[in-house]
């Protein structure tokens, strides 16, 4: 169905005239007379016939009349530019997934600001979940933080925000609570290794085969608060970004590695139907900003 016929229905039945009907469509006389003809043989009605010098509207057209202006009100409003974000008045649930290394780092200034900027709006903060990689192209999950390692679809959006570098995190006292320890006192600690993989050689592992020498994993967990939990006790150290893990629990400590290793990239991805939302955007640029301002990047 060609939607103009609405337009030039409701142009009709308000002027009653085909010639004041065309002025306010900016059409010709015969442009709207045959948009007349085809109203009538679509609708089976006359619409609108002649009463000596006027033209009126047919029951029909007079039954429908109400409903042509409301279709052609709603339609011009569904078409019409995205008016001003007023935050104050936004009312909205949002989900951002986000890498457990991340979470804890982001989720205080980031609810925080939004509290403040849109008290109406509802952040959810979910895990993150790689097996269930399409949550972002099902509309299940808003935003995603983290650090993707596959390609991602053409209808995914990324932005890199920035990257952390990686310290090597125990217990007070422990033998590698030294001022720099070494690489080799690192390589004989225990370490626990946060992952949701199969356990498989990370930056870390390479690093240390540059020197010949390996560490031993006792154990991997699939948070960062459960290896701070294990690395509590003294029987583990674990490798974390610095800046995303400050301030450390009470009793732990961090040291820097002999060897410069940054973590992945941190990136924020959403699908390409959000870009033009000012809602969105408003809450993705916050984001960023709360990224950037722990991580320190430009």
């Amino acid at each position: 169905m060609d939607l103009n016929l609405l337009k030039g229905l409701d142009a009709l039945l308000e002027h009653r005239s085909v010639q004041d009907a065309a002025v306010r469509l900016g059409l010709t006389q015969p442009a709207v007379s045959r948009i007349l003809g085809r109203l009538r043989a679509a609708t089976g009605d006359a619409i609108l016939v002649r009463n000596g010098r006027e033209m009126v509207p047919t029951a029909r057209a007079l039954e429908i009349r109400a409903e042509v202006r409301d279709l052609v009100t709603r339609a011009a409003s569904v078409l019409a530019p995205v008016g001003e974000l007023k935050l104050a008045q936004l009312s909205r649930i949002f989900t951002i997934r986000c890498h457990d290394s991340i979470l804890t780092a982001v989720a205080p200034p980031l609810v925080q600001a939004v509290s403040e900027q849109a008290p109406g709006v509802l952040l959810r903060l979910v895990a993150e979940n790689p097996p269930d990689g399409g949550d972002l192209s099902r509309g299940s999950v808003d935003l995603t933080v983290g650090c993707p390692s596959d390609p991602q679809p053409a209808s995914i959006t990324s932005r890199v925000v920035g990257a952390d570098e990686m310290v090597l995190v125990m217990t007070e006292g422990h033998d590698t609570d030294v001022e720099t320890p070494s690489i080799g006192r690192i390589a004989a600690a225990a370490h626990v290794v946060v992952s949701r993989q199969p356990l498989m050689t990370g930056p870390m592992d390479e690093a240390l085969e540059r020197f010949g020498l390996r560490r031993r994993v006792i154990a991997v967990v699939p948070t960062v608060s459960a290896a701070l939990a294990v690395v509590s006790t003294g029987a583990a150290v674990t490798v974390l970004p610095r800046r995303l893990r400050d301030p450390l629990p009470p009793g732990l400590r961090n040291r820097p590695l002999p060897f410069p290793l940054a973590t992945a990239p941190a990136t924020i991805s959403w699908h390409q139907r959000h870009t033009g939302d000012p809602a969105h955007t408003w809450l993705r640029n916050l984001l960023a900003s709360t990224l950037t301002a722990i991580l320190g990047a430009e």
